[in-house]
């Protein structure tokens, strides 16, 4: 055999072992490999995209990097609520005829309880002065509501009959349960016999016809760089009082011995605004600053 012969049966032998192994199953062609890795990255996230797990509403991670995106924008409930906000926020307009400011104690409601009675002189919690006006009630510290009872006109009704009204100038403190008033010892008296010691009541807000006009008291230790301010003989119970600042007015914060403070002193000596349980509001001219002075105004609130 030739030498040319044995180079070209070697060289068949390659030819078809080569398409052997081309034809075996299973097998990819490199470009196909590469497809098939492009194919994978299209469909499947990264574990550089999916590292965030933003938590759904069930808890889970978001499934896809799309979910996570969306996620991040914003909700449209969040612009809804921006825009409606003030109008809730927005300062109260005058009621017509509603307690809408009112705090525990509110027109045409009839509350039970206990009077008792002590030996009162119109001063106490409140701090107001002690006056002649012997017709007065300590309320209990619930419907005391932190000095918002001060100066409420209330009528209190026996089993008996018998009816009164008083003016709260007092906070009747622990011992006194949800309802109770502890009535100075003369209103006790035109309910029922002083040795009954304690008597079941009704009592409701009134608005009494003559009251006379209110005065502003400053608080001992008031300058123009620090004051409490005082309304006294308000008609109506008060619900606010602020000061002229500016071209505004500033709301001052009711301490609960009952006087509206101004901590950095603005609107000491200034204007006023009072505004009662009802809505309407009085207007006070500027008033001296004058420490532990009672002066009067010609402003009283209308009846009710």
């Amino acid at each position: 055999m030739s030498k040319r012969w044995l180079f070209l049966s070697a060289a068949a032998v390659l030819i078809v072992v080569s398409l052997a192994l081309v034809l075996l199953p299973g097998h990819k062609s490199d470009d196909e490999d590469v497809k098939s890795v492009a194919g994978n990255a299209a469909t499947e996230p990264s574990a550089t995209v999916s590292a965030p797990n933003s938590p759904s509403a069930s808890g889970t991670s978001s499934p896809s990097p799309r979910a996570a995106a969306t996620s991040k924008k914003p909700s449209p409930t969040p612009t809804t609520h921006a825009a409606t906000t003030p109008a809730a926020t927005k300062a109260p307009q005058q009621a017509s005829g509603t307690a809408s400011l009112a705090g525990r104690i509110r027109p045409g409601v009839t509350y039970r309880g206990l009077a008792t009675f002590y030996d009162a002189d119109g001063g106490g919690a409140c701090m107001y002065y002690p006056s002649g006006d012997v017709l007065t009630g300590a309320m209990n510290t619930t419907d005391y509501e932190s000095s918002k009872a001060c100066g409420a006109y209330v009528s209190v009704h026996a089993a008996n009959g018998a009816t009164v009204t008083v003016r709260i100038t007092n906070e009747c403190p622990g011992e006194c349960a949800v309802g109770q008033i502890d009535l100075s010892a003369q209103a006790f008296a035109k309910l029922a016999a002083p040795s009954a010691g304690r008597i079941p009541i009704t009592w409701n807000l009134v608005s009494p016809s003559a009251t006379g006009t209110i005065s502003i008291r400053y608080k001992t230790g008031s300058t123009r760089y620090w004051c409490g301010i005082q309304a006294i003989g308000h008609r109506n119970p008060l619900a606010r009082l602020e000061v002229r600042v500016g071209s505004g007015w500033r709301q001052l914060q009711r301490a609960d011995y009952n006087y509206f403070l101004s901590e950095n002193g603005s609107g000491c000596g200034g204007a006023l605004r009072l505004t009662d349980i009802y809505g309407e509001q009085l207007t006070v001219p500027p008033l001296a600053v004058r420490a532990n002075v009672t002066q009067p105004t010609q402003a009283q609130f209308a009846k009710h």
